[in-house]
């Protein structure tokens, strides 16, 4: 897709804002359902696209009614998403590729925009990128490219020689996942751990059976994991002092080594909100192209690193968008 030309999209969707609150039906409540598997946060998208959909002139308590369900994993998210189609909202946001899935399994008809997915054409909700032709589209996340992830990693732990790379085998995309992982660990000389884990207790086995000194890094290799355990697989990493590579920048701030991602709070305020509003106002899914939001930034800490007897090369340093002291 040419950036150029999304970028484009994104400016003329925002520069349309006064045009689009005109727009809004006089005495219309638009209800959308939106749902995210991962209790121990919120995704910061879901507050852009709030600020999103408020400059396009949906505001919530006058014209727009949002029911947000975050859930535990992916057998509630198929509860919660037949229960929201069961009450007709105007449209439905999925945060994320289990969402996505359980919003196919519920609903062919109810418009759907989701965010954060790595292949929905794989996944079976749209025909192709271009040409989505169902009910559902929306955005890429770039933030979910292993390879570019591990390649940074050895970069920023030049003595990396053996990662601790887990992942949930009943994660659809583990698959593609573990073979970006094997290759470019082949290519770096980095020795892969590999461990399947699918529920808190099994995370907290493989870290409680890791002796001193077995690997030199974490490495999350499926979204599944990535949304429902960063926050616990972190603590359990720092507690034996390993650096972890995490998948945006709010895990940075709290303390893994590094991201390389887009901001998924600008995903949802520039990218969502301007989908949502041209679905609400007659636009189908199966119309709208499926986007990435090419931005991707890399945010590094550099007093996790410091922590961790590391010093970043001022090459990445002078990279970086993002450091935090």
């Amino acid at each position: 897709m040419d950036r150029r030309t999304f970028i484009w999209g994104v400016t003329v969707g925002l520069l349309a804002a006064p045009l689009a609150a005109a727009a809004q039906p006089a005495g219309k409540v638009w209800r959308i359902g939106l749902f995210h598997v991962g209790l121990d946060h919120v995704p910061p998208s879901l507050d852009g696209l709030r600020e999103g959909l408020k400059t396009l002139g949906y505001e919530e308590g006058k014209n727009l009614q949002l029911d947000f369900r975050n859930v535990a994993d992916e057998a509630a998210a198929r509860v919660v998403a037949v229960d929201l189609a069961r009450g007709r909202p105007d449209l439905l946001v999925a945060f994320e590729d289990q969402t996505l899935r359980a919003a196919k399994a519920a609903t062919s008809e109810i418009p759907v925009v989701f965010m954060h997915v790595r292949d929905p054409v794989g996944a079976g909700v749209a025909e192709s990128l271009a040409h989505p032709g169902r009910n559902m589209t929306g955005f890429i996340a770039l933030g979910n490219a292993p390879s570019k992830e591990a390649e940074l990693f050895k970069q920023l732990v030049p003595d990396l020689r053996r990662l601790l790379v887990l992942s949930d085998p009943d994660d659809p995309g583990v698959p593609a996942y573990r073979r970006e992982v094997r290759e470019v660990g082949a290519a770096l000389k980095v020795q892969l751990v590999e461990r399947d884990v699918r529920s808190q207790t099994d995370v907290e086995r493989v870290f409680a059976s890791l002796s001193r000194s077995a690997v030199d890094g974490v490495f999350i290799a499926s979204l599944n994991l990535r949304v429902k355990f960063h926050a616990l697989i972190l603590r359990l990493a720092s507690e034996r002092h390993l650096p972890v590579a995490g998948h945006r920048k709010e895990w940075v701030e709290q303390g893994a080594l590094f991201s390389y991602a887009e901001s998924i709070r600008e995903v949802g305020r520039a990218a969502a909100a301007r989908y949502v509003d041209k679905i609400l106002r007659g636009a189908k899914p199966a119309d709208l192209p499926i986007e990435a939001y090419e931005r991707p930034e890399l945010v590094l800490n550099l007093k996790t690193a410091k922590a961790l007897g590391l010093t970043i090369p001022q090459s990445l340093l002078q990279r970086a968008d993002q450091v935090i002291e």
